[in-house]
């Protein structure tokens, strides 16, 4: 059987679908995680979100030894996580950081990402469909 893709989601994003969603859309995560598996097609998913930095990194370490990519999106996170870049550090298959809004035009504190010093790629901007567009992508990365 072909080890999964993993696909994380950091704190908050329980809440799509009712937190701003003139910001981050309307889709849910239930909404996400099909997008996701429908991308996927045969191709296993595990699937989680959590708002614990030491949950997400637990989820790290389990994908070093059973997954083939992963797809994070850590949200908040993403600016001031250290220990997340570390444990993404120790990976060693194609690592998609993804996030809803295009953080690059938002405010000045969202404008550094750690994660992305450690990522093969990164997607931003493209709303919730952006999960789509990261899983068909790891697809290819891992079958390469």
């Amino acid at each position: 059987m072909a080890k999964p893709i993993y696909v994380l989601n950091g704190p908050n994003l329980n809440r799509l679908g009712k937190r701003e969603p003139e910001i981050y859309g309307k889709a849910t995560l239930a909404d996400v995680e099909n997008y996701c598996r429908e991308a996927a097609g045969s191709h296993p998913v595990v699937f989680r979100q959590s708002n614990s930095e030491a949950q997400i990194i637990d989820w790290i370490h389990e994908a070093i030894d059973e997954g083939a990519g992963i797809i994070i999106n850590p949200a908040a996170f993403t600016f001031v996580s250290m220990a997340i870049m570390d444990a993404l550090k120790m990976f060693p298959g194609p690592i998609i950081e993804l996030h809803i809004t295009n953080i690059h035009r938002r405010e000045p504190m969202y404008h550094n990402s750690l994660v992305s010093k450690v990522a093969t790629a990164v997607i931003a901007g493209l709303g919730a469909d952006g999960y789509r567009t990261a899983t068909s992508a790891m697809l290819r990365l891992i079958a390469a």
